[in-house]
């Protein structure tokens, strides 16, 4: 199965409150994560994860001191 180029990340809104969930879209780079799945990154970097080609997310760290929520949802967009 061929990677998708682009994922919509889903993450929840903040806890205790009606805010709207955020969604990250997130471009395929030439690196390979732990796992060896194709890395994915916003615009700014800030943003990286691992996705498998079932579609499995691990959120990878892009600075120090950083700790990555998990995605409601991850979409292929193309």
């Amino acid at each position: 199965m061929n990677p998708a180029k682009r994922y919509a990340l889903t993450f929840p809104g903040t806890p205790g409150t009606q805010a709207p969930q955020d969604v990250v879209v997130v471009t395929r780079t030439s690196a390979t994560g732990p796992g060896g799945h194709p890395v994915y990154e916003d615009e700014s970097g800030i943003v990286r994860a691992e996705i498998s080609d079932a579609g499995e997310v691990r959120m990878l760290a892009s600075g120090g001191h950083q700790t990555p929520h998990l995605p409601v949802h991850a979409h292929p967009l193309s």
